[in-house]
C-alpha cells in the first residue's frame, strides 16, 4: 500500500520475473480496479508486470473516493510508483481509460517510457463522451439506447446523461444507485459484438467504480479538450495501437487520427469490439512478449 498524498493509498502489485523490463498495466474505467483475470494477458516466466488500483479503485483506499481524484493526480501517482520501485524505464499497456491515462502520463514524462501498447483508444474529449452518452452507437445497438431511455423519465429523453449525472452526485443514495446502474448498463452492453452481456443484478450492484467513471466523464477527464491530440507530437517512443474496428464505446476514428500524429505509431486493426475483446488483447500480448524477450 503506497501512500501518494491527499489521504489516498494505492494497492501496488509487483508480479512476475524480477529482472525483466517492467510493464506497467493501467486498468480502465476509471474505477474498474484490477483482479487476477488480468494476469492471463502476461507470462510471469518472461515478464515483470506492475499492477495497481488507481485512486478509489480496487483495493486502493479510500474505496470509491472521488476527492482529489483527477487525471493530473493519477499521472503523478504513476511517477511516484516508478520512483518507489526504482524503475528507470517502463513499458506501459492498457485499454480504454487505461490508454487515456497512459497517453497523458507519456506527454508529461516521456523519458520514463520505453514503449506503449494500448487498445480501445480514448482521449477523454467531450465529443467522445457525447458519442457514448448521447447514443452515437444506437444505429448498431438500438436496444441498448431504448433500455437507457426506459430508465430515464420522459422529460429528460433529449439528454438522459444530464439527469443521471445529477442523481449520481445528489444526496438521495437510492436514486443515485439507480442512475449509476443505468449508465453502467449502457457501457457494459456495448463491450462486445455478441450477446454475452447479462445485466448486473441491481441488488448486488456496487456503484463505486462507475461513480468514479462518471466523475471523470462529466469533467471531460480533467483535461483541456483535445489535449492528447494536440500534444501527440511529443510522443517519440514506439507506440502500438490495437483497435477494434467495431468498438462502440471508443469510436475507432480516434485511434486512426491519433496514430497519424504520433511519430512512431503502428495502428493494428482487429475484427472486434471494445478493448477487452479477446482478439484485442491477444494481439497486445504478442507485441508485449516481443518487447520483453
Amino acid at each position: 500500500m503506497l501512500a501518494v498524498g491527499d489521504g489516498h493509498k494505492l494497492h501496488v502489485y509487483d508480479w512476475g520475473k524480477k529482472d525483466a523490463m517492467p510493464i506497467l498495466f493501467l486498468h480502465g474505467g476509471p474505477g474498474n480496479g484490477v483482479n487476477d483475470r488480468y494476469k492471463q494477458r502476461f507470462d510471469p516466466t518472461q515478464q515483470r508486470v506492475i499492477f495497481f488500483g488507481q485512486r478509489g479503485s480496487g483495493q486502493s483506499t479510500p474505496t470509491g473516493s472521488i476527492a482529489n481524484n483527477t487525471t493530473p493526480d493519477l499521472v503523478e501517482d504513476i511517477e511516484k510508483i516508478a520512483d518507489f520501485l526504482k524503475l528507470k524505464k517502463i513499458i506501459i499497456t492498457g485499454g480504454s481509460w487505461g490508454s487515456t491515462l497512459a497517453l497523458a502520463y507519456a506527454i508529461k514524462y516521456p523519458k520514463r517510457i520505453h514503449a506503449m501498447v494500448l487498445g480501445g483508444i480514448y482521449t477523454g474529449t467531450k465529443s467522445e463522451n457525447d458519442f457514448l452518452f448521447d447514443g452515437g452507437f444506437k444505429t448498431f445497438f438500438p436496444d441498448v439506447w431504448d433500455a437507457f431511455l426506459k430508465r430515464t423519465p420522459q422529460e429528460h429523453h433529449n439528454r438522459p446523461i444530464d439527469y443521471h449525472y445529477k442523481n449520481a452526485f445528489g444526496k438521495d443514495k437510492k436514486l443515485a444507485k439507480k442512475s449509476i446502474y443505468a449508465v453502467a448498463e449502457v457501457e457494459h452492453s456495448l463491450l462486445s459484438l455478441d450477446d454475452r452481456h447479462a445485466p448486473a443484478n441491481f441488488d448486488e450492484f456496487d456503484p463505486d467504480g462507475m461513480k468514479i467513471e462518471m466523475h471523470y466523464t462529466r469533467n471531460n477527464c480533467f483535461l483541456p479538450d483535445n489535449y492528447i491530440m494536440n500534444n501527440a507530437h511529443k510522443l517519440n517512443m514506439p507506440v502500438w495501437f490495437v483497435q477494434g474496428r467495431y468498438d462502440s464505446v471508443c469510436p475507432p476514428i480516434t485511434a486512426y487520427k491519433l496514430s497519424r500524429k504520433i511519430p512512431n505509431c503502428e495502428l493494428i486493426w482487429t475484427t472486434a469490439g471494445h478493448a477487452n475483446d479477446r482478439a484485442n488483447y491477444d494481439v497486445a500480448r504478442t507485441i508485449l512478449l516481443s518487447l520483453t524477450k
